[in-house]
């Protein structure tokens, strides 16, 4: 599908707009999106592009994005880079706002989709500064206004937002009915091919689960049904799958505790795969604990070493939780580790056929390095038959 791009030269308003840190921090700029209110929790993407993809991807529900990279918007808007229906971001933080995208693909400018879906965004701000705060404070609570309100009314608002520890987002990002899905990867010149024939049959939960998430499985000849979160276990198992998919999702793992009691009833009786937020509710259901990073990882361009191989791979990362591996208590191997901190990567229980990674061998955006893992749940499920 392409259309006509619609380039806004004079779409950046001169308006101001005020980006507010819970540590009473104040940074003046522009607005570049719609004009109003947004806040969450800020963190930091450190992708140079894919701007598109992160601001569909609904595990930062809740949350504010800072952009690293300074120029934002280039390459403009379209129908086809988006990993849901809609904008899940609350707001969004650049250096500066490209006006005037040149991309054969462009059919629509940023600041306009960021208006069409009424998603509040600043430019013009110090955002090597803001990002340094993140890194040193920690992610924080933040706003995001047009409005002239004086300096403590502000900070008052901001210390009145909710911490994103304990809020159970998933209910607001995942589909209220199940769907099929059998749509592959790109292809050019063709765009996403339907797939028509499938060797395995795969039940997803959806805790936001992304587009390409979905492609990915499809590649492998998985027909994919997702389900809402909160689909019981022996409905799944009625369904007769051959492997069950655990999504990635926003926010806090430990209040979705009936995702977890879920997985419970699933492990052992049918193979498992789970990315990102499924990553940390396996953890949970393993009988671990979660706990929360000063700040985050999000970028495309973070190195993780697969202990089962010695590989280094250069991944897609989205989350603010993670797993301590000691609380398994050895109930679960650990595969894969953080070269930047050394937080849990990965982990699995072969006699249970289950793996889950907390990065997202997805990509989109993201180099490609660990697009083996769908592979791999392949694998496992061939081993689970013929056990």
């Amino acid at each position: 599908m392409r259309g006509q791009p619609r380039h806004s030269l004079n779409a950046i308003s001169t308006k101001k707009a005020f980006l507010v840190l819970e540590d009473g921090t104040i940074f003046e700029g522009y607005s570049c999106g719609y004009e109003g209110e947004a806040q969450g929790e800020i963190v930091f993407n450190t992708s140079m592009t894919g701007y598109q993809e992160i601001l569909t991807d609904p595990s930062y529900k809740g949350q504010i994005v800072t952009m690293t990279y300074p120029l934002i918007g280039n390459t403009g808007c379209n129908a086809e880079d988006v990993e849901s229906g809609k904008p899940w971001v609350e707001g969004f933080v650049l250096k500066e706002m490209a006006a005037a995208p040149s991309n054969w693909r462009t059919e629509e400018d940023l600041v306009s989709y960021l208006k069409r879906h009424k998603i509040p965004a600043i430019q013009g701000i110090d955002t090597r500064k803001l990002t340094k705060l993140i890194r040193q404070a920690g992610a924080q609570r933040a706003l995001i206004t047009t409005s002239g309100d004086d300096p403590e009314s502000l900070r008052s608002r901001v210390r009145a937002i909710p911490s994103i520890v304990g809020l159970h987002l998933v209910r607001e990002v995942t589909t209220s009915q199940p769907y099929r899905w059998k749509e592959g990867t790109y292809e050019w010149p063709r765009g996403y091919a339907k797939r028509r024939r499938f060797k395995r049959f795969i039940v997803a939960y959806d805790f936001g689960i992304k587009r390409n998430i979905l492609r990915s499985l499809v590649e492998q000849r998985m027909e994919v049904l997702v389900v809402p979160a909160a689909t019981p276990a022996e409905e799944v198992l009625k369904l007769k799958p051959d492997g069950v998919f655990l999504s990635n999702g926003p926010g806090d793992p430990e209040p979705v505790i009936y995702a977890v009691e879920n997985i419970k009833s699933l492990v052992g009786r049918v193979p498992l795969f789970g990315i990102c937020l499924g990553h940390q509710l396996i953890g949970l259901a393993l009988g671990g604990k979660t706990y929360k990073l000063k700040f985050g990882h999000h970028g495309a361009n973070h190195p993780v070493k697969n202990l089962e191989t010695g590989a280094i791979e250069i991944t897609c990362q989205n989350h603010g939780f993670a797993v301590d591996i000691d609380s398994l208590k050895g109930l679960a191997k650990l595969t894969h580790i953080n070269l930047n901190d050394l937080t849990v990567e990965g982990l699995s229980v072969k006699e249970k056929f289950l793996f889950s990674v907390q990065y997202h061998p997805e990509s989109s955006p993201g180099p490609r390095d660990s697009r083996y893992l769908f592979q791999d749940f392949e694998r496992l499920i061939e081993t689970f038959k013929g056990k």
